[in-house]
């Protein structure tokens, strides 16, 4: 039996090696690069056929090969990542705004899922849904102590398929189901309405295939209601970035023609890029300039951009572009940090790959990758100081996260401030267990403080600035 294994572990090695010399002379013949190291070659080979041959259990080879390419890709960065079906599936919904469920922004509270909002024409806003009703089960499943994303994916289904969701309405003190029947949903990613006569808000949530499109509608609708608006707030507060072309265009409309919004800069020539306040870099082939019908006020409207730790890549580009040319007053906290371009390279018809290939820098030359976003003026989220900001992890934070030009390294202040401030949080649930516990106030709401403070910055009144809230720089100081 023994003899079996190894004759059966050495044909498998055998067949790896002939796939990896095809491997390689395909790259070598690709590209002037050197050789795929031979010895480490057949070390991965040794090791495939060692488990084939000897693991407890027989083992598919597809997927050794696929854990294989995932393991060597996640060892780059945090950004990096191969996706096969299913993650691909799951990817390229994210960047278009469209996918099956019923149709809600979701977050925690309490351990259960609290509806922030539902998608206006969606199942769930036609069912009945409200901001603040609470999921305590998903069909018969409790919801209690599940990830938001375990929740996200039990939501979610295939068209025209039912899901019960068991509801608890606070103001009317009652729980109840709900059976919605599930269909494709398209994402807004940009809402904004006037604020208050003459000022508006306007919020991005994330840059997707349609957010150009969305963000000039609804600019333009905002100048039609408020034709003589004194100021403009953009919202890019847990913005996770997006598509390039969505910042570039953002960017675009408060910016003079062809000022430069970001360039990027890597080891192949494609990613040494400039990318400017034109439409030939964000409109795509054969498409029209969604900004061509946005009034001439758009360049010139008084401008706050609010941002934080959540505001992530695109958001970032944007942040950066109108600070370096003084077109906008930052306001907030230090942003994400993630100044890393990754580049999606389709592998077969259901699987890719996702890799960083350039780092991002503003107008000014400034590296965003593990920095971000200083802003201008530093604001607290709430009267009392920052609810949650200590939690929120950053680029930096990040295992293998890609340094900075000037090196950084993780912060052993910040990691020792986030593991008290949910130590805090903990302890304050122990003994407020009755005591619903602290949530934001929904942005762009009468409660949203950081909007009120850009509101007052526009106006020329007094701005309540954070007393805590202090630049985090890269750490130089790495031993050689």
């Amino acid at each position: 039996m023994g003899a079996k294994f190894k004759i059966a572990g050495w044909v498998a090695i055998g067949a790896l090696a002939g796939a990896l010399t095809t491997m390689q002379l395909q790259a070598t013949a690709r590209n002037a690069l050197a050789p795929l190291p031979l010895e480490e070659m057949q070390q991965l080979a040794a090791v495939f056929g060692m488990i084939k041959s000897d693991y407890v259990e027989p083992v598919d080879e597809k997927k050794l090969i696929t854990d294989a390419i995932s393991g060597m890709v996640s060892g780059l960065d945090p950004h990096s990542q191969y996706f096969d079906k299913k993650s691909f599936k799951e990817f390229r919904e994210g960047t278009s705004g469209r996918f099956v469920g019923v149709g809600i922004e979701i977050g925690m509270e309490d351990g259960l899922v609290r509806v922030v909002s539902p998608i206006e024409g969606s199942p769930a806003f036609r069912a009945g849904l409200k901001t603040g009703d609470l999921i305590t089960r998903i069909d018969d499943t409790p919801v209690k102590g599940m990830t938001i994303d375990q929740a996200v994916k039990r939501i979610r289904g295939e068209p025209n398929t039912k899901v019960i969701l068991t509801i608890f309405r606070k103001s009317e003190s009652r729980t109840f189901p709900v059976t919605i029947t599930r269909e494709e949903i398209r994402v807004q990613s940009v809402r904004g309405r006037i604020v208050e006569p003459g000022y508006a808000w306007l919020r991005i949530s994330q840059f997707q295939d349609r957010t150009i499109e969305d963000f000039a509608r609804k600019l333009e609708e905002l100048f039609k209601a408020e034709p003589h608006m004194k100021g403009l707030v953009l919202d890019l507060r847990n913005d996770p970035g997006g598509l390039l072309e969505g910042a570039v265009a953002v960017s675009a409309a408060f910016l003079p023609r062809d000022a430069v919004v970001v360039t990027t800069n890597g080891q192949i020539p494609e990613s040494k890029a400039t990318f400017k306040a034109a439409p030939e870099y964000y409109v795509r082939r054969g498409g029209s300039d969604p900004l061509r019908r946005l009034p001439e006020a758009v360049k010139t409207v008084p401008l706050v951009v609010l941002v934080n730790e959540g505001s992530a890549s695109a958001s970032e580009i944007v942040a950066g572009a109108l600070q370096d040319h003084k077109r906008a007053i930052i306001m907030g906290s230090q942003t994400f940090g993630k100044g890393s371009v990754q580049t999606v390279r389709q592998l077969t018809a259901d699987t890719a790959l996702k890799l960083t290939t350039a780092r991002y820098y503003t107008p000014s030359g400034r590296s965003i990758q593990a920095t971000g976003i200083v802003p201008d003026l530093m604001i607290d989220e709430t009267p009392e100081g920052n609810v949650f900001s200590a939690l929120r992890t950053r680029e930096v934070d990040l295992t293998r996260h890609l340094e900075n030009d000037h090196g950084d390294k993780q912060d052993p202040a910040r990691a020792k401030a986030r593991e008290e401030a949910l130590k805090r949080l903990e302890e304050e649930a122990a003994r407020q267990s009755q005591v619903p516990q602290r949530t934001l106030p929904e942005f762009g709401s009468a409660e949203d403080f950081q909007l009120q403070q850009a509101l007052n910055r526009l106006k020329g009144q007094p701005v309540i600035l954070s007393k805590t809230l202090t630049e985090r720089k890269p750490d130089s100081t790495q031993s050689n």
